[in-house]
């Protein structure tokens, strides 16, 4: 499903938004915890859902770094 160096899984995953990728992500986890798949099936949805939470990561970080960052600003630049 990856390359040794993730580069499938960032091309399958690149173009996600967080939201996207978090549904999709409940999915694959509802679907696991349902049971009734076979072995190789239930290795595919746990390699997706850890490709589906590294893009949630990816995004939730880069929001932390905007906070931060608008955070750090002096005060009188935020109110502008």
């Amino acid at each position: 499903m990856t390359d040794d160096d993730g580069t499938t899984a960032a091309a399958a995953t690149g173009t996600l938004g967080y939201e996207q990728a978090r549904d999709e992500l409940i999915e694959v986890v509802r679907r696991l915890e349902a049971g009734g798949t076979t072995l190789e099936e239930s290795l595919a949805l746990w390699e997706r859902g850890e490709e589906l939470a590294k893009v949630c990561r990816h995004w939730l970080e880069g929001a932390r770094a905007r906070l931060d960052a608008a955070l750090a600003r002096p005060q009188e630049d935020r109110q502008g």
